[in-house]
């Protein structure tokens, strides 16, 4: 059995940006935590479930790489930086370009997506490959993933009933009301062949 704790990122810091060449991409990418995010990290990496941990994944995002470091260090781990962990893409070169309920229109349809972003099923197939990978180098491990909420419900979907705002279900029944907290926490169970066998939503504290 592989047990695979995923962990969004803790809170980010606002920015308004006076002058910045960067695509909002990249803006996104680089956001930091504030003081209390980074106080809530270090918080919850010292859950017991954290103990013992074999290997500390990241997407590439500075909020979830300032997340994972915790655990990471908790556990005398270097970090694994993984971009195909990262959120999702939305594809806009100024919020001029975002549509009116863009997220419910995704969620509504799993194959939407503006013309340079990623639809909710690119998402899910994206992390799906990457979490396979990851369970098949580390078979048996206890494995932390920190992750984004849009690409977390996203590769749920693959095995869960979910909701844009409601609970989520795993044969039948709720383990998350839907509510996204920053540092939410879910312990996945795998079995030999990759099966997922048991899904539940951890306290942080």
């Amino acid at each position: 059995m592989t047990t695979i704790y995923f962990i969004r990122h803790s809170k980010p810091m606002k920015h308004t940006y006076l002058k910045n060449s960067d695509s909002l991409q990249l803006q996104n990418e680089k956001k930091i935590l504030t003081v209390d995010g980074e106080k809530l990290a270090q918080e919850v990496s010292m859950n017991s479930e954290f103990d013992d941990i074999d290997k500390v994944y990241s997407s590439n995002y500075i909020r979830t790489i300032s997340t994972a470091k915790y655990i990471a260090d908790k556990n005398n781990l270097d970090m694994v930086i993984d971009e195909d962990l990262g959120e999702r893409k939305i594809g806009i070169t100024s919020w001029d370009e975002y549509p009116e309920n863009f997220e419910i229109k995704q969620f509504n349809d799993f194959d939407y997506k503006l013309p340079k972003g990623e639809s909710l099923s690119e998402v899910r197939d994206r992390l799906y490959e990457s979490l396979i990978n990851i369970i098949n180098t580390n078979r048996d491990k206890r494995i932390v993933i920190v992750c984004h909420s849009t690409a977390m419900m996203a590769l749920f979907s693959k095995w869960c009933e979910v909701s844009y705002d409601s609970e989520y279900k795993f044969n039948g029944k709720t383990f998350f009301n839907g509510k996204w907290n920053y540092c939410e926490i879910f312990k996945l169970e795998f079995s030999d062949n990759n099966n997922l066998v048991s899904i539940e939503s951890i306290k942080s504290k």
